[in-house]
């Protein structure tokens, strides 16, 4: 039997790039995030922190998920990213990069996010995935040469070009 989808939620922000090349993220909920990339190896981590105090790591994982890990034990959440700055979280939540989106661009792309034309496209992300999915994931990533790294890309490579249909943001 199916799961019943939880209720969606929008919720946007914006992200500035701070000079030690983090990220500072404002969410329109008033949650605020400080995320940096780490790790190497080919995979693509960032962590975080919020105002809260409460931090933990976003992983891409492949094919547009992205496998968000709390650091206080909570379950993961699990993301699948839509495009246009888009991610739908498995807990309902859809965010909404408002960061690269100006003027006439931002209002429209605004308006047409409530509507169906993009509330068709989005597709709920597993509520869980096994390690042996994950892991299956992210070979999948670095043998089509995307989500994996390997291009030397720190995960904020292009903060700021204006780009807004791109996985550095991590949902």
């Amino acid at each position: 039997m199916p799961q019943p989808q939880p209720p969606r939620r929008e919720i946007t922000y914006t992200d500035e790039l701070l000079a030690d090349r983090t990220v500072h993220r404002r969410y329109s909920d008033g949650g605020q995030e400080w995320r940096g990339a780490v790790g190497g190896g080919g995979r693509r981590v960032v962590q975080w922190r919020d105002e809260r105090g409460g931090s933990g790591t976003d992983e891409l994982l492949g094919r547009r998920i992205v496998k968000r890990v709390y650091a206080d034990g909570r379950r993961a959440l699990y993301g699948k990213e839509a495009g246009y700055g888009r991610t739908l979280w498995s807990d309902g939540v859809l965010t909404v990069n408002r960061t690269s989106f100006g003027g006439r661009l931002g209002t429209v792309l605004g308006a047409v996010t409530a509507g169906a034309v993009v509330g068709a496209a989005l597709t709920m992300p597993p509520a869980f995935l096994s390690p042996e999915e994950e892991e299956e994931l992210r070979r999948q990533a670095e043998a089509s040469g995307s989500g994996g790294g390997g291009g030397g890309d720190d995960g904020y490579g292009h903060w700021g070009d204006g780009s807004g249909d791109t996985d550095d943001d991590f949902g």
